[in-house]
Formats: C-alpha cells, sequence, structure tokens
C-alpha cells in the first residue's frame, strides 16, 4: 500500500509537520538468522523488542513488518493509555482469584506511567500528557452505572471519583466520573519513534514482508526465511487473515473523526484540558480526547463485521458510521456544530472469544494481543511481560493471571458472522432500550458475559 498519510489522522499529522516521511524501510533482502523474530510492527512487537534490549543488548532481533511500523491499530487508535483492561476485575477474579485479579489492575495502573517514563527513555515525543479520564453521565441510568462502577473502583484499588455536572460538562450531563489512571498520547507518534529508537539501538526492523508461517525456530515470509531462537507473534486483529490464527481473533473496526483546531473560545465552553481524555455511559462505546495542537479526536464502534474475517482498505472508511459520530460529538458538545471535520479513518481491532487478552509462551513461540481496543496501554505491559518470558525470567509479571490464558476459537462461519453483528445490534438496542425505559437495559445484562463484563 503506498500513501501511508491517509491511513489515519494521527499518520497524515507526523507527515505533514515533518516529523516523519513515512518511507518503508527496506524489506528483507534473504534468509537471515536471529535470535528473536518478532511478526508485527506494531507496538506490542516494537514494546517487545525494546525490553528485550534493554535487558540483553547483545540480543539479535528483527522486526517483520507486513507494511510499515504503526500500519494498524498502533498507528490509528483513540489515544487513551489508559489502565482499562478487556475483561473485567469481577470476571478475572472469579477464574484467578481475588489476589490475582488486584493484581492485574495494579499492573495495569502501573503501566500508564511506564509507557510515559519509558517513552522519555527512548526519546520518543508523542504528546504523552496524563490528564485522566472524564466519563459523562448524561441520563438517570448512566448516572446510576458510574455511581456503580466508583463504589465498585475502590475494592480493585482503582482510584475513581464522582462529582455534580458543571459549566463545561457535556452536554445533559448530570455529572462526571474521572480516574486519574489514563494520559492523551499521539499514537503514531509513539509507535514510529519507538521504531526509530530501536533501529538507532541494532535492532533490525524489515518492512514489507509480510510472514505467511512460523514454527518453533523459523518465520518463513515472502522475502525469507528468519531461523531464530525464539518467535513472537504480534499481529492482532490482522490475525484473522493468516493460517494460524485466523480463528483466534475476530477484527472488530472502530473509526474515528478528526476536527479542525479549535479556537479558544470554544474550548472555554468545552471545559476539556489538556491531557484529557473522555467518553460516557452509552453500551455502543465512543471515545475521545483534545489532541495536543486543539482538535477533537473522537471515535466509536457501529461498524459491521465482514464475512469471514475479511479486512481491506476500503471497510475503513463507512460514511454512516462517520455521520453517527459527527452527530454523537455534537450531541455531547454542541459548541463544535459548525466545526469542520478534517480527518475520516479507521481500522481492526482484535477481539478473542471470550474478551480476554492474553500473553503466551511455548517455550519457543510467543504471542500477546486480544485487546479490544484498550492496546495502547497493555501492548507495553504485553511486551514487558514477553521479555521476561522470552528470556525465562520469573517475574510479578509473567505470574499475573493474562499469562497463557487460551481463548477458545471463534465458531466458524456463518456462525461467526451472525454473532458478531448481531452483538452489534444488540448493543445499540441496549442504549434505545435504556433512553425509553429509564431503566438499566436488559440487552446489556445478557450481553455482559460475552463482552468481558459480569
Amino acid at each position: 500500500m503506498s500513501g501511508y498519510r491517509g491511513v489515519s489522522f494521527w499518520l497524515d499529522q507526523l507527515a505533514s509537520t515533518g516529523r516523519d516521511d513515512l518511507a518503508p524501510r527496506p524489506p528483507l533482502d534473504g534468509d537471515t538468522t536471529a535470535d528473536v523474530a518478532i511478526v508485527g510492527g506494531g507496538l506490542t512487537g516494537l514494546w517487545t523488542a525494546w525490553y528485550l534490549h534493554q535487558a540483553d543488548p547483545g540480543l539479535q532481533i528483527v522486526v517483520l513488518e507486513r507494511e510499515i511500523a504503526g500500519f494498524g491499530a498502533s498507528g490509528r487508535n483513540g489515544g487513551w493509555c489508559s489502565a482499562l483492561f478487556p475483561r473485567s476485575a469481577e470476571s478475572v477474579a472469579r477464574e484467578h482469584g481475588r489476589d490475582a485479579a488486584l493484581a492485574l489492575r495494579a499492573a495495569m495502573r502501573d503501566t500508564v506511567d511506564e509507557v510515559g517514563r519509558a517513552a522519555s527513555e527512548a526519546g520518543v515525543d508523542c504528546d504523552y500528557v496524563k490528564g485522566g479520564t472524564v466519563l459523562y453521565a448524561r441520563s438517570a441510568v448512566q448516572e446510576r452505572a458510574a455511581h456503580d462502577e466508583v463504589a465498585a473502583s475502590a475494592e480493585w484499588g482503582d482510584d475513581m471519583t464522582w462529582r455534580a455536572a458543571r459549566p463545561g460538562d457535556a452536554a445533559g450531563s448530570a455529572g462526571v466520573a474521572w480516574t486519574p489512571d489514563c494520559a492523551r498520547v499521539q499514537p503514531a507518534a509513539l509507535v514510529r519513534g519507538l521504531a526509530a529508537a530501536l533501529e538507532a539501538r541494532g535492532v533490525r526492523i524489515a518492512e514489507h514482508t509480510p510472514a505467511s508461517s512460523w514454527d518453533p525456530g523459523r518465520v518463513v515470509t515472502s522475502r525469507g526465511t528468519v531461523t531464530a531462537g525464539a518467535v513472537v507473534i504480534a499481529v492482532e486483529g490482522y490475525g484473522a487473515q493468516l493460517e494460524q490464527t485466523k480463528r483466534r481473533i475476530l477484527p472488530l473496526y472502530s473509526l474515528m473523526i478528526a476536527t479542525a483546531p479549535l479556537p479558544a473560545a470554544v474550548w472555554d465552553r468545552i471545559g476539556l484540558e489538556h491531557g484529557q481524555t473522555f467518553s460516557d455511559y452509552r453500551h455502543l462505546l465512543v471515545y475521545g480526547q483534545r489532541t495536543a495542537d486543539d482538535r477533537l479526536a473522537f471515535g466509536g464502534r457501529g461498524a459491521r463485521y465482514h464475512w469471514g474475517s475479511a479486512i481491506t482498505p476500503g471497510y475503513d472508511r463507512v460514511p454512516r458510521v462517520f455521520e453517527h459520530l459527527r452527530r454523537s460529538l455534537v450531541e455531547l458538545f454542541p459548541a463544535v456544530a459548525d466545526a469542520p471535520i478534517t480527518h475520516t479513518w479507521g481500522g481492526p481491532l482484535g477481539v478473542p472469544r471470550d474478551w480476554c487478552a492474553s500473553v503466551t509462551w511455548d517455550g519457543h513461540v510467543g504471542t500477546a494481543g486480544g485487546y479490544v481496543g484498550d492496546g495502547l496501554s497493555t501492548t507495553n505491559l504485553a511486551g514487558r511481560t514477553l521479555a521476561d518470558l522470552v528470556r525465562g525470567v520469573a517475574s510479578p509479571l509473567t505470574a499475573l493471571p493474562w499469562v497463557n490464558h487460551r481463548s477458545p476459537d471463534w465458531e466458524p462461519e456463518p456462525l461467526r458472522f451472525l454473532g458478531a453483528n448481531a452483538g452489534l445490534v444488540a448493543t445499540d438496542l441496549a442504549d434505545r432500550e435504556e433512553a425509553l425505559t429509564g431503566r438499566p437495559s436488559l440487552a446489556a445484562r445478557l450481553m455482559a458475559p460475552l463482552t468481558g463484563g459480569h
């Protein structure tokens, strides 16, 4: 694919400001050897390489990427470096015990700070500002959900607070739940900067080098075979296109829009500060941030799953979903009604069958993924964990309950198509149900066990 500027606002911003020309690195030029071969040039693969190199600079590491570093979800996401994990603490505790759930929550909170620390150490300017997340409660049902979340957060060591509505909050807000455990990030700057820092330290990154298969000790690509003592597979939603992982992950599309930079008077009316991210308590998820150049970058679900887990550039742009996002943004912040939308983009994220992210290692091959959109921070935790596992180091990270978790395979078609899209319809229905009845949605309650909830 050419024209990488068009993949996302974030990549376009890097190119348009002269921070990165997005030129592909040379591909693999034949068979080679390495200590560690990593398939996937997104944040999971690059963080794994970073921490392996930090622990043992003598390791020969090669990263294999089909397009360019940051082409996938790592360069397209909403820029939330948060403590969110796709599976609830309650669900983790039921399966692994309370102590394990507490350890995972603590690790996720620590990871928000670790991303900022490691980016600074690598010399990466990614607009990292830890401003927390504002969660608007815009109905009586949402207010009850917010109070429930705030009350439950203390049980797991999370610091959430509630305050009543004030001028500048999203339209119709009864109040706001707030967590400090999130940083605003320019995601493409993070992933591209990390790739450059690794390359400067001697890690080889071969782009335009798609992998087709792997076994213990080797990875086969279109440009040659890499023989390596350890193999790490870090392809997230794109694993659905590979024979060995096509039933392991479901590619679910999430789309985004960005406004033109907004004047100070509009920001005074909106009330969001630099470094803050935001959402509300609807079921059809939305998420946003105030960017470093004073835009609103806003995204959400709503694009359907495509038959056979298909992934094509055409699915990145769905006018119906972009219009839904624009309307939703104006409903939240009427002050932006006349703001031009300058960028629209999207891409697939990875969803495991039980909505539980995982890191695995069998002594030869490691994997990580299934972040369900919570990957900007979780990739860092995965990279640190894989670095320990690959080196045979037992640590608190390798004892976390997501390590060697095995999600079930997704059903074959047509069951996968019917189930995934029925879930999307049910999520939209849940919001409509609550608006109509003023009570918590029965549809949402029925869906929760299937989506990492209670």
